[in-house]
């Protein structure tokens, strides 16, 4: 797992509109990278649900939001068109971006284990280093404390 005060992994993905996003391209902003585990399920949309409805507080921080999950393009263009998501979701279907950051790993649910993005959320400063980590993350209270944690 990464600590905070590394510099963060670097990546080149596309995004839900098919455009390349590389990590070098964003130095010198303040970006909130959360990695959850799939489009359209319930925690996920509690999650990207309370990073839409804070999303102004974002702007006028100047930090960028980044979501990433192993869908495919496709389906994070629905997801980000059903509940209006006004930030850019990230393509990591072969969970390079995920291994880097240390969240790919075994996960157990109802008995069966298999591997999958643990949701955990990085946010990284201007200079490109770890300021933070949230592993843990409860979904819906999650932009807020994020925030907070910006302010610090």
């Amino acid at each position: 797992m990464l600590k905070e005060g590394t510099t963060a992994p670097a990546f080149k993905t596309t995004d839900q509109n098919g455009d390349t996003v590389s990590l070098k391209d964003l130095r010198g902003q303040k970006v909130v990278l959360y990695f959850y585990p799939k489009d359209d399920t319930p925690g996920c949309t509690k999650e990207a649900c309370s990073f839409r409805d804070a999303y102004s507080k974002f702007k006028k921080q100047d930090i960028t939001v980044l979501g990433v999950s192993p869908d495919k393009e496709a389906a994070h263009k629905k997801f980000e068109t059903k509940y209006k998501l006004p930030f850019t979701l990230l393509v990591d279907t072969d969970h390079s971006i995920a291994d880097s950051y240390g969240v790919w790993g075994e996960k157990k649910f109802m008995g069966r284990t298999y591997m999958g993005v643990h949701r955990t959320t990085f946010l990284i400063d201007e200079k490109g280093k770890i300021k933070k980590i949230f592993e843990k993350v409860k979904p819906e209270d999650h932009a807020s404390e994020v925030l907070e944690a910006f302010a610090d």
